[in-house]
């Protein structure tokens, strides 16, 4: 519990990913009358799995609302209220959807702060849902995270575990400049040991989940979980111990993390839930290379989503996903480790998903 062994003082509570967004929205709320909340499903039953659930039983309907499929318009909505003293919590429950909100993102939201010499802001928090899931298929389960990190004056957050998720949403939501705050649904149900007080989370700085010296694998949203399962595995069954960096941000990039591990292990895995070209992970790779070409053994690697649109066959996902195994893999490659020995059927055994492939992994339920 990397949490407890850091801040033993804290109490060891356990939260939900959704559970942890659910007190981080109420925890705000109770403390600035100016943050409403306002998206597709806010205050329906389901509630965005419960991550608003009571919200506006509490706050009133004057501050936890529905809105009509008009994601263009509500996004301007949501801009001239920021603008005139509101810190509004626009949800989309998938990142898709954002896209028709791509103008008011773009060209005012983000500009903002910068057309008007730092005299106005626009205090606007997006929640994006992004991930896989049967039958979810190319519009619904894009991660377009890069896309938006392209953009100077967006800040792009994606949180793994549920401390990080109360803690930076608490920090966006305070953020005087424009937050995209990106969850992967299979998160929403990981466990953590999340503090009950408010605190915040720095929006620049990934972190250490796994400590190693073989290869640093620095790692994004869902995937940072699944290249822990590799750690684990390989340090268990071959020995083999690889960084595992959170890297919690895509825009600012936490690029400083990243030299830092790269000069001890001279190895490098970037693990994206994205497709692979324009990735974020490649311009995490460009800028390692650019600063620290000499301290490299070898060359670095990606680990994405191919370049075609995500099937909604629950055959074709099975072999469209990276996993574990492909972490595994890629790190065997990188240190030269034989793959056809016996150690290394054991490591496939070891982490050979049980139950069905396109649901969330329940072997893993947290704390991290």
């Amino acid at each position: 519990m990397l949490i407890a062994k850091y801040m033993p003082e804290l109490e060891q509570r356990s939260l939900s990913f959704a559970e942890a967004v659910r007190e981080a929205l109420e925890q705000v709320m109770e403390k600035d009358p100016r943050v409403i909340v306002i998206g597709e499903g806010v205050p329906d039953p389901k509630a965005i799995f419960n991550s608003t659930i009571g919200l506006r039983d509490k706050y009133g309907t004057g501050r936890v609302f529905d809105m009509p499929l008009a994601e263009n318009g509500l996004t301007g909505v949501c801009i001239g209220a920021a603008l005139n003293g509101l810190r509004p919590v626009m949800v989309h429950q998938r990142i898709d959807f954002a896209l028709l909100a791509m103008d008011q993102l773009v060209n005012n939201a983000a500009k903002w702060h910068y057309m008007f010499d730092g005299k106005a802001s626009v205090p606007l928090v997006v929640r994006m849902i992004v991930g896989r899931g049967w039958g979810q298929g190319p519009q619904h389960s894009q991660s377009l995270q890069a896309m938006f990190a392209q953009v100077p004056g967006l800040k792009v957050v994606m949180p793994t575990t549920a401390y990080d998720a109360k803690g930076m949403l608490i920090s966006a939501i305070e953020d005087d400049n424009p937050v995209l705050f990106i969850e992967h649904r299979w998160l929403h149900d990981i466990q953590d040991i999340v503090p009950e007080e408010y605190y915040r989370v720095p929006l620049d700085q990934g972190r250490i989940l796994h400590e190693g010296d073989a290869v640093t694998v620095a790692a994004f949203s869902y995937m940072a979980l699944e290249a822990l399962t590799a750690a684990k595995a390989l340090r268990t069954e071959l020995g083999t111990a690889i960084e595992v960096l959170d890297m919690r941000s895509v825009r600012p990039l936490d690029v400083g993390l990243v030299l830092n591990s790269v000069r001890k292990t001279g190895r490098l895995i970037v693990a994206d839930t994205a497709f692979r070209t324009g990735s974020i992970a490649g311009e995490l790779i460009s800028q390692v290379v650019e600063q620290a070409f000499d301290k490299l053994k070898t060359h670095p690697v990606r680990i994405t989503l191919p370049d075609h649109p995500a099937p909604t066959s629950y055959f074709m996902t099975e072999h469209y996903y990276p996993g574990p195994q492909t972490i595994i893999d890629e790190v065997l490659k990188l240190v030269g480790v034989d793959r056809h020995s016996d150690g290394y059927k054991k490591l496939c055994a070891v982490t050979q998903r049980r139950g069905p492939h396109d649901t969330p992994n329940r072997e893993f339920s947290g704390p991290f």
